[in-house]
């Protein structure tokens, strides 16, 4: 039985570890908060009061942690999981990341003879409990095939796309595009309500046009109805379009639109609307056009 560290039981972790167990690994799972780990166990898991914990006896380590420093304090860190690596260790991160993080955990690993995957995940709350992520990965092409297995029991959609930092790069690209596509959607649904259309009919017609997207599909009801339940936090995606951002630059990129709603994001989150999903931009625009009573 292959064993496999887990570390961070998250909204999107917690799942996916769920998952992994559920299929037959031996998964042993570390989170900051106890009430994760202990929700594992109850699901076939085993627990682990550290990271070193974690990682000592796995031949997998997966990690879904929330921002770039929590990625390398865990992989680099004193008792991280280069520290407690077994030798060949095959170490998967499917947090959303800086693309230069991933490239510098990679170089660090090689020496200590522990194989390194980004990894991100896109799908959502859903996908993860589903076992149906879209799993985009950087890395070697034999680290990638020693990881599918275990790629495939989380993920429906799993492609290798290049190097190290070549998974958070097309990670990058992904939150782009879900942000402005959350945008005008939001845009498209006041615009609507505005003009007093029955707004269920038009998202229906319009799903099955040139202008259907997950977005209408996945969150349409939702937004319609104004429940803004946390899939995916604001706050989240606010920091991944700083990743976004700052890898445009690096690359002399301009992504206008991008940047627009970048701001439309930061300050949501900057007057405390955080924590609510990312279809919570529906909330601003309203707000921007006089109609958030109505």
């Amino acid at each position: 039985m292959t064993t496999v560290g887990f570390i961070g039981l998250g909204i999107m972790g917690g799942p996916m570890a769920a998952n992994l167990a559920s299929a037959g690994y031996d998964v042993i799972g570390y989170n900051r908060s106890r009430p994760a780990i202990d929700k594992l166990v109850e699901q076939g898991g085993r627990a682990a009061d550290s990271i070193g914990a974690a990682v000592r006896d796995a031949d997998i380590v997966v990690s879904m942690l929330p921002d770039s420093p929590d990625v390398a304090e865990v992989a680099l860190g004193e008792d991280g999981v280069l520290a407690n690596a077994k030798d060949n260790l095959l170490y998967i991160d499917c947090s959303t990341i800086r693309p230069d993080t991933s490239r510098t955990v990679a170089e660090q690993a090689s020496p200590r003879g522990v194989r390194v995957l980004d990894a991100p995940v896109s799908g959502g709350e859903q996908g993860a409990i589903d076992g149906a992520l879209s799993i985009m990965v950087g890395g070697a092409d034999a680290d990638f095939a020693a990881a599918e297995p275990v790629l495939n029991t989380v993920g429906k959609t799993v492609v290798h796309v290049g190097p190290a930092g070549a998974g958070q790069t097309v990670k990058a690209a992904n939150q782009l595009i879900v942000a402005g596509t959350l945008e005008l959607v939001a845009e498209a649904i006041v615009f609507l309500e505005a003009h007093g259309v029955d707004t269920e009919a038009a998202v229906k017609v319009l799903s099955g046009g040139l202008a259907g997207n997950a977005i209408l599909d996945r969150k349409g009801t939702a937004m319609l109805a104004r429940q803004f339940n946390p899939g995916f936090r604001l706050e989240l995606h606010h920091k991944d379009l700083g990743i976004v951002q700052a890898a445009a630059r690096d690359a002399g990129v301009t992504i206008p639109l991008g940047s627009a709603v970048s701001q439309l994001v930061a300050a949501l989150v900057a007057r405390g609307d955080g924590a609510l999903d990312h279809s919570g931009l529906l909330k601003l625009v309203e707000e921007l056009s006089g109609r958030a009573d109505q």
